[in-house]
């Protein structure tokens, strides 16, 4: 059984108002003819697949015909589980149809879905896909009043262990006669891996007490979703694919990968194919004159570029970068003047750049404002920021 993982696709995303239509649809396409000449039986998707929960239409084009070229592929199972992105309703709406070709979509994990896809070959089981999608807190924490924020995380992290440890034992059920492998998708931050810019807190008290050692030792492989950056946690088996395109000029420099498992003899092997870069982001630091000279080398007029600015005269310097670029037609999205200029109150001031910024970064900078002194509000205020922002960017 061989199997495709990948995440975090994100369509739909706005780059700096710059759209990314061009780089997904060249990765889906790219995705189509590795399923094919890898003679793939089971794509997993592990969340994420849209930016926001009401993508643009441009989007959801791009991943219905995405679905309808693999339907054209004989006995390939497609997997797809929800991201803290992805709106429930909208992945959900066209779920009995898309189980006609063959194409699992898990949204949220309730005790009405089921989670366990039996993948088949020739009429012979070959393994079970637990597909575990973003478990939001409703599903796994029973609300009770007067939790403190350090009794929520822990109520938190036993429903995520519970939840998985039910759904194993579910798929042992279907396996153990033939000890077949199974497999377990998530979308969240696990203890020891590694992140990037682009992505969120999606749980309220930030970091789970989840890690390889609690997945692996029940699953054969981890699929897991919500981290950019193709990396192993703890075990070679358990697996971030990372995000197919970089979201952030944070990932410039990283290689995107998507992961390929194939299990045979009782092994489990694991290849890492990279992805065709279809535009690339480049980040360049200096003064004004080391800055031209990086802006000179760049041949690909379609390159994203990034400029942390050390100047002396930064607001000249400025204007002199952007009035080479577009004479020699390169595309600045975004300079960030890195310099400690002086107030005339002798007050320190970091220029710095909106274009980035979450609104969870905009609400903090807030707070550090305010100088709030009662920390327990602080936290209380927080967590209900978190809230409504988590309920807001799901809709």
């Amino acid at each position: 059984m061989k199997v495709l993982h990948t995440s975090d696709w994100h369509i739909g995303q706005k780059f700096m108002g710059k759209s990314r239509e061009e780089e997904h649809k060249a990765f889906l396409s790219w995705v189509v003819e590795i399923i094919k000449k890898e003679n793939i039986d089971v794509l997993i998707v592990a969340g994420d697949i849209f930016d926001t929960g009401n993508p643009p239409n441009y989007a959801l084009e791009l991943y219905y015909n995405f679905l309808k070229q693999l339907f054209s592929i004989e006995n390939l199972y497609v997997i797809i589980t929800a991201g803290n992105h992805d709106s429930i309703s909208t992945l959900k709406a066209p779920k009995q149809l898309l189980e006609f070709m063959n194409v699992h979509v898990i949204t949220s994990g309730d005790e009405d879905e089921n989670e366990l896809i039996a993948i088949y070959k020739e009429d012979k089981l070959q393994g079970v896909v637990c597909a575990v999608p973003f478990l939001r807190d409703s599903i796994v924490r029973k609300a009770v009043s007067g939790q403190t924020i350090n009794e929520k995380e822990s109520s938190l992290n036993t429903g995520i262990k519970q939840h998985y440890i039910d759904v194993y034992e579910e798929a042992i059920k279907l396996t153990e006669e033939d000890d077949l492998p199974i497999i377990a998708t998530g979308h969240l931050t696990t203890v020891g891996s590694r992140t990037s810019e682009s992505e969120r807190d999606i749980y309220i008290g930030g970091t789970l007490d989840i890690g390889s050692d609690f997945l692996g030792k029940y699953f054969d492989y981890v699929a897991l979703g919500h981290l950019h950056i193709n990396q192993t946690v703890g075990s070679d088996h358990v697996r971030y694919s990372g995000s197919p395109i970089p979201l952030s000029f944070s990932e410039a420099n990283q290689k995107k990968k998507i992961n390929i498992v194939e299990f045979k003899d009782d092994k489990v092997n694991v290849e890492e194919i990279e992805i065709p870069l279809y535009r690339k982001l480049e980040v360049l630091k200096g003064n004004l004159e080391s800055v031209i000279k990086e802006l000179n080398k760049i041949e690909d007029k379609t390159t994203w570029i990034e400029i942390h600015l050390n100047d002396d005269n930064p607001m000249s310097a400025n204007q002199e970068i952007r009035e080479f670029a577009d004479k020699n037609e390169l595309i600045i999205l975004a300079i960030k003047i890195d310099r400690t200029e002086k107030k005339l109150e002798a007050k320190e001031l970091k220029v710095t750049s909106l274009d980035e910024l979450t609104p969870s970064d905009v609400f903090t900078r807030r707070l550090d404002v305010e100088e709030l002194e009662d920390k327990e509000f602080v936290e209380e205020l927080t967590l209900n920021f978190k809230k409504v922002y988590e309920k807001v960017s799901v809709q």
